[in-house]
């Protein structure tokens, strides 16, 4: 009898030790995934997005969600251009197949004032650059703009343009310059 007890006791101990490495290697596979896609981090480099995030501010990125969603009017983004290393953090303002255009320092969409924008109370936009004249975006092309609208270089100007979705790291989820700026990106404020 003692001797079936024992193997009992050691089939209990080697499940026992399978659950636990088990449970370790989800962990650790959950933390792999949320660091890939959820910890990846840049930093804004000037003014443009002033006054949400100001010089230096570091924000964290959520690389997962546009692989099964598209991206959002106002949805702060991490992208890249095309031949260029540089990160750029910029605010999605228009979307694929809309029609965007700058007139008397505001912007239209679709030829619609664009009232709801997140940047209150704020001066009117100095120089429009190429969307002057109203611009059709592609199916896979996002107008974005600085929050700081008179010091951004963005969507405006040629040499940013629109967005293509393919460019898009991802999306802004969370500050963490320091304990006063750390919290949730807020991307329609």
């Amino acid at each position: 009898m003692k001797r079936y007890e024992r193997r009992i006791e050691e089939k209990n101990y080697v499940v026992s030790v399978v659950r636990a490495l088990t449970d370790i290697a989800v962990v650790v596979a959950i933390a792999i995934f949320l660091f890939v896609y959820f910890g990846d981090n840049v930093k804004i480099a000037g003014t443009s997005m002033e006054p949400t995030f100001s010089d230096e501010a570091v924000l964290l990125l959520d690389k997962f969600t546009y692989a099964y969603k598209d991206a959002e009017r106002y949805d702060v983004v991490a992208f890249n251009i095309e031949g260029s290393d540089t990160v750029y953090i910029k605010r999605i303002i228009g979307l694929p197949g809309e029609n965007v255009q700058i007139r008397y320092g505001k912007i239209y969409i679709n030829g619609k004032e664009l009232k709801d924008d997140v940047v209150k109370d704020a001066e009117k936009i100095i120089n429009a650059g190429v969307y002057e004249k109203e611009i059709k975006l592609g199916e896979d092309e996002y107008f974005v703009l600085g929050d700081n609208r008179n010091s951004s270089e963005d969507s405006r100007f040629t040499t940013i343009g629109n967005v293509k979705k393919e460019n898009i790291i991802g999306k802004a989820w969370l500050e963490v310059t320091s304990l006063d700026d750390f919290g949730l990106v807020n991307n329609k404020e």
